[in-house]
């Protein structure tokens, strides 16, 4: 059954390159060149939130870092050298940090159960909860959730501001219909 199922996927590529390569002869020599992205988008790993599907870009117009709950954690050494790289190296103009709404991480943060080694990963997020735990408790639960959501993506635009990588002025939250409204970048009281 898996084994199908990975060959199903050989198949997708086949057809896509094929594709590409009938809508352009040179597309593949074109991104070979090299990249030049305008954005670092900073968002999470779920799939069913793609950076380029919700956004309309193609590639090559955008650098991606995903994880779960689209966290930016000042130990993550893969976060800092995706920033390091994409600020230093791809020159980008904005980074994007981008929540949305349903995100399994910040409600499985949000709850009592243990989850294992992911606990580790959630602790960010229990610790803005315990942070904003005033505002949230009102709350009734859906409205809890989606609350937490977006206060996640301003705790991490204030996070991403802290590390030494961050392009001053540059960064912004997302807003799509998948994704959390735009907020401020400030941190609220």
């Amino acid at each position: 059954m898996i084994i199908t199922r990975i060959e199903e996927l050989l198949q997708n590529n086949e057809a896509f390159v094929a594709e590409q390569l009938r809508q352009d002869a040179n597309y593949f020599d074109k991104l070979a060149d090299g990249q030049h992205p305008e954005f670092l988008w900073i968002g999470c790993s779920d799939s069913r939130v793609p950076p380029d599907r919700i956004t309309g870009t193609t590639p090559g117009h955008m650098f991606v870092h995903r994880n779960i709950a689209n966290l930016v954690v000042q130990t993550d050494m893969n976060l800092l050298s995706v920033l390091q790289y994409a600020v230093d190296v791809l020159k980008v103009d904005h980074v994007i940090v981008c929540g949305h709404y349903g995100c399994g991480g910040v409600k499985a943060a949000m709850g009592a159960a243990r989850h294992g080694l992911i606990d580790n990963w959630l602790r960010t997020l229990k610790d803005t909860q315990d942070y904003y735990w005033q505002q949230l408790a009102r709350l009734d639960e859906k409205a809890r959730l989606k609350r937490m959501v977006e206060l996640n993506v301003i705790e991490q635009v204030y996070n991403l501001g802290k590390t030494r990588r961050s392009p001053a002025g540059r960064v912004c939250t997302a807003g799509s219909s998948t994704s959390t409204p735009a907020t401020s970048a400030r941190r609220p009281a």
